[in-house]
């Protein structure tokens, strides 16, 4: 009986075909075959690199009934590379079901590391990193997303969520009333020329979205709970503000970048500019 083969997980580029190993070139030339999410996707990049090897389909339709195909192959000493249409399979996309049939078969298993949009999103975003929770999609049913938000809202860590464009208002619109307004960031298109960081407070991106739709796939990214942040003192509200307004930033934006900072709302560092007003000194 011949030795079993070898299933390879690669991670393939997120946007800029640049950004793939060259262990997982030379992995994609010398397997038999590759099991792809989009073959048709998949050609571009094959292509680019001048890679002939051949392709079939695996994708969240058929994986049930292709995964059994692709052990058959494995068992018969067939090496394969799944591969998704950007990033680590079985994250967010086909792979986890093939992954445990190859363990409960005695098959081997590798993970070649490369790109993923939700470490790369969380690192362009410049929030915390020292604790974060991946979650990946939400539910496409307001009900089943906002007890989704319900069950993670007692954590204080930031949280990474991947959405699509035409549902980003919907979701934010469910974050702001079940996890309340906080510090956030929408990134879309990564690594690609497009490459957008939108960073506001949720209730902001909201109506920023509201206005004009995002285009691409995004990562949301949400820091932790307000809680968590120091809020410092009206004064120190209010010094922040200045210093940002002497290196010639505008008054209103420099009350968003300053709340934004203490983790605060824009009507509290308005009151506060106020009620210093009222004592004779006025912010200038």
């Amino acid at each position: 009986m011949p030795e079993k083969g070898t299933l390879y997980i690669c991670a393939t580029p997120i946007g800029n075909l640049g950004d793939i190993t060259i262990r997982v070139l030379e992995t994609l030339k010398q397997v038999d075959f590759i099991a792809a999410e989009d073959t048709r996707h998949s050609k571009k990049l094959l292509d680019h690199y001048g890679i002939k090897t051949p392709m079939l389909s695996y994708h969240q339709h058929n994986e049930k009934q292709r995964a059994p195909e692709i052990i058959t192959r494995l068992d018969q000493g067939e090496n394969c590379a799944l591969i998704s249409d950007a990033g680590m399979p079985g994250i967010s996309d086909p792979g986890q079901i093939l992954i445990r049939m190859c363990q409960e078969q005695d098959i081997k298993i590798d993970v070649l590391p490369g790109p993923n949009a939700a470490i790369t999103a969380l690192v362009l975003s410049g929030m915390p990193t020292d604790s974060f929770l991946f979650m990946g999609f939400l539910p496409a049913v307001k009900g089943e997303r906002r007890k989704k938000l319900e069950n993670i809202k007692p954590y204080f860590t930031t949280f990474l969520f991947y959405e699509a464009p035409h549902k980003i208002t919907k979701t934010l619109n469910d974050i702001l009333e079940i996890l309340g307004d906080r510090q956030a960031a929408v990134v879309r298109e990564l690594t690609k020329i497009h490459q957008t960081v939108h960073k506001g407070l949720v209730s902001e991106l909201l109506v920023q979205f509201q206005a004009e739709p995002p285009k691409g796939e995004c990562c949301l990214i949400l820091a932790p709970a307000k809680e968590n942040i120091s809020k410092g003192e009206p004064s120190d509200w209010l010094e922040e503000m200045q210093r940002l307004e002497s290196q010639g930033i505008a008054r209103k934006e420099a009350m968003k970048k300053a709340a934004q900072k203490y983790g605060i709302y824009k009507r509290e560092l308005y009151k506060a500019s106020i009620a210093e007003k009222e004592k004779g000194r006025e912010v200038t």
